[in-house]
């Protein structure tokens, strides 16, 4: 049997271990050379691909280097924001399946969150109307926890590590002063509110900070709001209030519109921020207290200091069974993740396969059984749920700088 070329391209926002799960893709296909004869990564997703800027894994990342993969945060090959046409009898169709011959393509590999999953389904739709036996598979990666049919996501643990981490921190430096204030933490998610979620990671003890956490999942209502953090103070006189970008009001409008312009990327999706100013202003103005707010923005993504182990290790693990899967004849799938728990407790992850037109477009978002009646906490669930994904410390090399130690591409 002639043997083909592998492809793989990453998409979206970075993480800490979208290259763990590169890393996966390429070391699992590198084990198969029988089969697998070059394996090629897109640069900047498919955009880059269709302008022709492809790299040979044997040339820039031969065996002693490909370690490097799995301690560099961010995305190694580059990504991208680009939408396919929803028609797919749009003429970018042919071009790429056409570049796909030319190069003998056997196994595509996209990693990436709902929108590159919603690549997966079209290629993968037109592969099969086409005749066309290119195995094409989505490899699931986001911090923000929101995909479907998964119990949860590569990125998600070790960005929730981070925000726990942070906030914990805050509330170090937040408690040196007996004076009443309050700090309000803007955490990213639009929709659902996981990542704000993993800040009750932080607290040490009942009672302890952050005292309030607001999800997009339940209507925001600012007067309820200034009532609670006056009752915090009977707790703390120092309290943390942990928020997503995207909290809205009843009518959906985002608390960040009140006061600010807000844009759109190109998939249409608003681009939040600044919710937690507005707060700091609302709480000074209306509570006379020291209020003010830490957008913890992009350094949330990928932090490979406070990577999870855990983490790391199931998306390099999803990387390998989606080269398995596909090496099997399996298509259009993405890789999911499925919890699973010994006889004493102790967490359990194994891979499966999902139907990637049933995830793509759809959301997962906190379980409204998971936030507390009033809106302003998560519960224990959550907290069981969330703990296992931070768990384990990755040892991040440095070089002769006194810095990390991570690969580049040159």
């Amino acid at each position: 049997m002639s043997r083909k070329n592998l492809i793989v391209g990453q998409s979206g926002g970075p993480t800490a271990v979208i290259n763990s799960s590169l890393y996966g893709v390429v070391s699992e296909g590198r084990r198969h050379p029988e089969t697998i004869e070059h394996i090629y990564g897109m640069v900047n997703g498919i955009e880059g691909f269709l302008n022709g800027t492809v790299l040979d894994f044997a040339e820039t990342l031969p065996d002693e280097k490909l370690d490097s993969l799995k301690i560099t945060p961010g995305a190694y090959l580059g990504s991208c924001r680009y939408k396919l046409p929803e028609s797919l009898e749009d003429p970018v169709y042919p071009k790429l399946f056409q570049k796909f011959q030319e190069m003998n393509i056997g196994w595509f590999f996209y990693i990436g969150g709902n929108d590159s999953m919603d690549t997966v389904s079209k290629l993968s739709r037109y592969a099969a109307q086409t005749g066309s036996d290119i195995r094409i598979m989505g490899e699931p990666k986001t911090i923000d926890n929101d995909l479907v049919h998964t119990d949860h996501t590569p990125g998600f643990g070790s960005a929730a590590r981070y925000v726990a981490s942070t906030v914990r921190e805050i509330t170090i430096d937040a408690n040196v002063y007996e004076k009443k204030s309050v700090t309000i933490v803007e955490i990213m998610g639009r929709h659902a509110g996981w990542l704000t979620a993993a800040s009750a990671l932080a607290r040490k003890y009942t009672g302890d900070n952050p005292l309030l956490i607001y999800l997009p999942e339940i209507s925001f209502d600012q007067e309820a709001f200034l009532e609670a953090v006056e009752k915090s103070f009977e707790k703390n006189c120092n309290v943390i209030v942990c928020v997503s970008e995207g909290i809205h009001d009843a009518e959906g409008t985002f608390i960040c519109e009140y006061d600010n312009s807000v844009g759109t990327d190109t998939f249409g999706h608003k681009m939040l921020a600044g919710c937690g100013k507005y707060l700091e202003n609302l709480v000074r103005s209306r509570l006379g207290v020291k209020a003010r707010s830490v957008e913890l923005n992009v350094s949330q993504r990928c932090s490979a200091s406070m990577m999870s182990a855990t983490d790391q290790q199931e998306a390099i693990k999803a990387g390998e069974y989606g080269v398995q899967a596909a090496l099997k004849g399996e298509t259009g799938k993405m890789i999911s993740f499925i919890r699973r728990e010994t006889s004493d407790g102790t967490y359990l992850m194994e891979c499966g396969l999902e139907d990637v037109n049933h995830i793509c477009n759809e959301e997962k978002t906190v379980p409204l059984d998971w936030i507390t009646p009033e809106g302003s906490d998560v519960t224990e669930a959550f907290v069981r749920y969330a703990r296992p994904l931070i768990q384990g410390t990755v040892e991040i090399p440095c070089g002769e700088d006194g810095l990390p130690a991570f690969v580049y591409r040159k």
